[in-house]
């Protein structure tokens, strides 16, 4: 599919951003370019270019008065990649599919308004076979699918997502958070804590098949993809109803700990929706 194919991923960055550069989004800072955003003395901001001469009329105290601009500014957009082997999972729908889905659509999204996006995948340690470093140019979303098909997911920890953290240096940014979060909770913890001065947007792989989809009675295989081997387990009510408490205990962790330090979860499962995306993004 090509970027210009790419359905579109509507965002909107908490609160204003810094940064003198030309964009989409709202700035932190006010000048004369921009949209109008209040009027202020002439002394504040002596640009005689925005005197308002109607309010400057209007003052009893004969003050001048220039109308002060919101400035507009770019963003950079980054998705941080798990690329742990439980990611290879695969049941209602295919995992890895559904997370490269959201990447590539992210990609042609933030490129589309003149945004820079770029890809960190992680395991143990970033996978620089899986980095591209933020760029606003108009193929990155094509790179992005070619790089995501050729990394495979083997990793058996996610501790590189604290290293990639490292790197995203410079002014805050937007940053798509991409794993099952199969971690422990100390790790999401640390993770989360060392990105929580961006704009973080955990995205959660789910899939029906882990929890809803078991059936009352009958013998599972279960296969850990991150090494631990196969076994049988004779699944009966009680042991799924502890096994649902468990995957329900786990979600209501990650949403806690995602909402202390960013914006709360959204759950991708099932098939990707560009428009259930955005309305995310756009509540939250």
């Amino acid at each position: 599919m090509t970027d210009a194919a790419q359905p579109d991923i509507v965002y909107r960055p908490r609160g204003r951003l810094p940064g003198t550069r030309l964009g989409a989004h709202r700035g932190r800072d006010a000048g004369g370019l921009g949209t109008f955003r209040d009027q202020v003395p002439f002394l504040r901001m002596p640009d005689a270019r925005r005197i308002d001469v109607r309010a400057t009329l209007r003052d009893p105290f004969e003050g001048t008065f220039v109308r002060r601009f919101e400035a507009r500014t770019l963003v950079e957009v980054w998705a941080l990649f798990d690329l742990t082997a439980s990611m290879r999972f695969s049941g209602e729908a295919d995992r890895i599919g559904l997370a490269s889905e959201l990447c590539v659509a992210l990609a042609a999204s933030a490129t589309r308004i003149g945004d820079a996006f770029g890809l960190i995948g992680c395991d143990e340690t970033v996978r620089e076979e899986a980095f591209l470093p933020a760029s606003r140019a108009r193929g990155r979303a094509s790179d992005v699918a070619r790089r995501l098909a050729a990394t495979p997911c083997t990793g058996r920890r996610a501790d590189g997502m604290v290293q990639a953290a490292r790197r995203l240096v410079g002014p805050p940014k937007m940053v798509f958070l991409i794993s099952d979060f199969r971690w422990p909770e100390a790790l999401i913890t640390r993770v989360f804590s060392s990105l929580s001065r961006h704009d973080l947007v955990p995205v959660v792989l789910g899939d029906a098949a882990e929890a809803e989809g078991l059936p009352e009675w009958g013998l599972l295989e279960l296969d850990d993809l991150e090494g631990a081997g196969r076994r049988v387990v004779f699944m009966r009510p009680a042991l799924r109803r502890r096994w649902i408490a468990r995957e329900t205990e786990r979600a209501e962790t990650l949403r806690r700990i995602a909402t202390a330090h960013g914006r709360p979860p959204f759950r991708l499962a099932g098939r990707f929706d560009p428009d259930a995306v955005s309305r995310h993004l756009l509540g939250s």
